[in-house]
């Protein structure tokens, strides 16, 4: 819960409740009341309390929806916003949930490549993510098969990566959350513009696990190179 970062974030920076309200430019009363859940966060205050507090992007504030299909140029912001090495030196813009990053990409119907291969980065390097949320969202969105297969590539990059190897297990999870709600239907990862050539191509020499997701694609994980 939000109320318990805020609490944990002030411990961790070892301000009193005097001294993180007035950092966060609210009274002591109304910050007391947002620890205890009794008040809501609005979202400038939940982004304020991540820039002050250090909290992670993980905790910040996801729509009852997912509404906006964020375009290339909001992605490439976002992503060095959330500290992607490959675009660190793009134009950065207030920070948005990885999750809320992620699906909102995920539901684009084409996609420039490098930002295709920075989606399992965000699951790597966010592994604190609210997958209820993100589960409902891929379901509502018909997004589940494009999710289970980054998820695939995100774990498959843990597991032959030590630093990443405690993470596979819950990507693990995540897949298995996926499954019972895997479409029939053919669709790609965000390149819905490709051509009936690659079309047939792609059924042929698609990797194992994107045709167990019935996409047609040929990103594998030892195509991303991530920098730490």
């Amino acid at each position: 819960m939000f109320s318990q970062a805020l609490v944990r974030g002030r411990n961790a920076r070892g301000y009193s409740q005097v001294k993180a309200a007035k950092a966060l430019g609210v009274s002591q009363s109304y910050l007391s009341m947002l620890e205890t859940g009794d008040r809501e966060a609005t979202v400038a205050l939940a982004r304020k309390a991540f820039r002050v507090y250090r909290l992670s992007p993980a905790l910040l504030p996801l729509p009852a929806e997912l509404r906006a299909k964020a375009g290339p140029v909001d992605l490439v912001a976002e992503l060095a916003a959330l500290g992607f090495a490959g675009f660190a030196r793009g134009k950065k813009r207030p920070a948005r949930n990885p999750a809320q990053v992620l699906l909102a990409a995920l539901a684009r119907k084409d996609l420039d490549a490098r930002l295709t291969e920075a989606l399992p980065w965000l699951l790597l390097k966010h592994p604190g993510l609210d997958w209820q949320w993100m589960v409902r969202q891929a379901k509502l969105n018909d997004l589940q098969n494009r999710l289970g297969y980054v998820a695939s590539l995100a774990r498959r990059y843990a597991e032959a990566h030590a630093e990443h190897a405690a993470k596979a297990a819950t990507l693990v999870r995540l897949e298995a959350a996926l499954e019972p709600s895997r479409l029939q239907r053919e669709d790609t990862l965000c390149r819905e513009s490709m051509t009936e050539p690659e079309r047939q191509w792609l059924r042929q020499a698609r990797p194992p696990e994107a045709a167990h997701w019935n996409l047609l694609t040929g990103l594998t994980p030892g195509q991303l190179r991530y920098e730490e």
